[in-house]
């Protein structure tokens, strides 16, 4: 399913308000990067750009929040490089194409209208990561996650 697409089902899913939790994966940066086709990656991400903007136009109508980040890089940058960050070149002088995961890295984005005064990312979790999302998560929705659970990225703090 493409990207625009896949935007439009969740648009409409988060303005039926059927749901408390609406979890969407747009794959196009990082499955088109793997081809290592630069043109191909810019235009699936665009379109990716395009239904990240649908579905926040849809939470902001329906006054919900919105967490939106990834599991690894693929499209950020596709050029392999040495250890100092040069481009590394092959036989013919061409810059050679990274098909692989980065291990840059991946930024996450909390908001919306819903969002709780006061709710603000810790500053005591300085390696967090993907493992953190899912205590993330469970206390937007108001729940405390298990004890067992990474640490949660964000904090209620009074104004």
């Amino acid at each position: 399913m493409k990207a625009l697409e896949i935007g439009e089902k969740a648009r409409d899913a988060i303005l039926s308000r059927k749901f408390d939790q609406i979890r969407v994966n747009l794959p196009n940066g990082d499955m088109v990067g793997h081809t290592g086709d630069i043109e191909a990656t810019v235009v699936a991400c665009k379109a990716a750009d395009e239904a990240v903007k649908m579905i926040l136009d849809a939470i902001e109508q329906v006054g919900g929040i919105y967490l939106v980040t990834a599991d690894h890089g693929n499209a950020e940058d596709m050029v392999k490089r040495d250890k100092s960050g040069k481009p590394l070149l092959d036989k013919q002088g061409k810059i050679q194409v990274l098909t692989s995961h980065t291990l840059q890295p991946v930024p996450i984005a909390i908001g919306g209208p819903g969002l709780a005064p006061g709710v603000r990312f810790r500053n005591d979790v300085p390696t967090g990561g993907l493992a953190n999302v899912a205590a993330t998560v469970m206390n937007l929705h108001g729940f405390v996650a298990p004890g067992d659970y990474e640490t949660t990225l964000i904090e209620v703090v009074d104004k």
